[in-house]
């Protein structure tokens, strides 16, 4: 068995059981101890799994609710992220834009800004900023609808933001964690910021301090794949060290 597929099926084995020794999983998939231990390292790096002396343990993994009822959450910090980041955002830059409660209240205060070239792949955002005083020039990405979320994801929306390249990419994220970096609490939309922060200069993240310390289920990317953080307040000092060692700009 491959280590990809053996890994995989330790992650499954986590969410039945919810933890397993190195000793169980060895004698299960007829390997060294080592073997397993080299694993259960490499989910715990990728924000799969929880580590503990012995063997391993799942995540509580942050799940978010609907579209509306985030909206309704923290207002006034997405307002005051939206608008550090409209004071970061200079006009004619090009950007990305992933779906989000967050990004949709910085969407309202870029609109303010002139010249604008913006790709995304939120109806919501593209409505806003086509819609705004700074006459954004607005691509929206197609590819599978989500209604709730009003975005679309999947293979054809990968492909066509490949076919971009931006000074940002400005993103929404579920959780943000010190040692997982940057994660969602859906697959799809993890790949779409994924992908975005590739073919962007700078990898801005919008985050909520609420946000700070979680977990979810799917890795966007490394902590020190930001450039930087938008928050409405400092974090605290243990994750702002992290931070600092990650080389991440906090706004």
């Amino acid at each position: 068995m491959k280590p990809k597929q053996r890994q995989s099926k330790i992650i499954d084995l986590m969410a039945r059981d919810g933890e397993a020794t190195v000793e169980a999983l060895a004698a299960a998939f007829d390997v060294s101890a080592e073997t397993i231990r080299r694993d259960l390292a490499q989910l715990a790096a990728d924000g799969a799994l929880q580590k503990v002396h012995g063997g391993a343990r799942r995540l509580r993994l942050h799940a978010e609710g609907s579209f509306q009822e985030r909206m309704n959450e923290d207002a006034e910090a997405k307002a005051a992220i939206g608008r550090k980041l409209a004071a970061v955002i200079e006009p004619g830059d090009t950007l990305f834009i992933d779906t989000g409660t967050t990004t949709l209240a910085c969407a309202a205060e870029l609109a303010r800004v002139g010249g604008l070239t913006v790709i995304t792949n939120s109806l919501r955002i593209a409505r806003v900023l086509g819609e705004g005083e700074g006459r954004a020039r607005v691509f929206l990405l197609g590819g599978s609808f989500s209604a709730d979320n009003a975005q679309t994801v999947g293979p054809l929306v990968l492909e066509q933001i490949a076919r971009f390249q931006a000074d940002h990419a400005v993103l929404a994220v579920a959780a943000l964690d010190a040692a997982a970096g940057a994660l969602d609490a859906d697959f799809d939309e993890a790949q779409v910021a994924r992908a975005m922060s590739d073919r962007a200069g700078n990898t801005i993240v919008v985050a909520q301090a609420a946000k700070l310390g979680r977990k979810a289920a799917f890795r966007v990317c490394q902590l020190d794949a930001i450039d930087m953080l938008i928050c409405e307040s400092l974090p605290d000092a243990g994750f702002r060290a992290a931070l600092e060692t990650a080389r991440v700009e906090i706004r």
